[in-house]
């Protein structure tokens, strides 16, 4: 029967047998609208824009959001970037794992965090959404928060009751200059995580 099954496999068509490449869905959180663009809340864009334009890739619009999909080291990078906003995340994400097939284990969400210095990665593993509305949202969705995010330290440094504004804000002359930079050392985490896996990469990246 192990003969006959390996066969089978051989004679389906190339098309089919690739179906069992290993996906990965990697999530990045904004907001859509030009107003939005480009703003330290839609850091996840960002990162995934760059990304996209790295490897020559053309995001569709799609289900709930924007998609583009990408082959690396044997992998399969499936790029999300959800058109719900960031605090309806969940609903793009769950749709997307369940499309593509993917296990809550191979999704990684990249988002902004007030919490980090600007430019400071951080890769965990799991985690509670840490006042983030598009981490809750998520974890009220798929009903946990097993699942490895990428946050990407965005700074307080905003006045009292100025929060909101900080965020949506865009970046200063300095954060800029540095963007580059953060933005290629988040595509490395990107792409390590599908590749060498979560505890090598968080022990290679985390804090550098």
């Amino acid at each position: 029967m192990g003969l006959l099954k390996k066969i089978k496999q051989l004679l389906q068509p190339a098309e089919k047998q690739s179906d069992n490449t290993v996906k990965y869905l990697i999530a990045g959180l904004g907001n859509i609208g030009r107003e939005y663009e480009h703003t330290r809340h839609n850091i996840g864009f960002d990162i995934l824009d760059e990304l996209a334009n790295q490897e020559n890739l053309k995001f569709e619009d799609r289900r709930y959001g924007n998609v583009a999909e990408f082959k690396f080291k044997g992998r399969t990078f499936v790029l999300l970037k959800p058109s719900t906003y960031v605090n309806l995340s969940g609903r793009a994400i769950n749709y997307w794992l369940k499309e593509e097939k993917i296990p809550a284990e191979r999704l990684l969400v990249v988002v902004d965090d007030l919490a980090l210095q600007f430019g400071t990665l951080r890769l965990k593993a799991k985690g509670s959404d840490a006042g983030h509305n598009g981490l809750k949202n998520i974890n009220q969705v798929l009903g946990h928060n097993q699942y490895a995010r990428l946050r990407f330290g965005i700074g307080d440094n905003y006045s009292r009751g100025r929060q909101i504004d900080y965020v949506l804000g865009s970046w200063d002359k300095n954060e800029n200059a540095e963007l580059p930079e953060r933005l290629d050392k988040a595509i490395e985490i990107i792409k390590g995580f599908g590749t060498i896996g979560l505890a090598q990469t968080m022990s290679q990246y985390n804090n550098k």
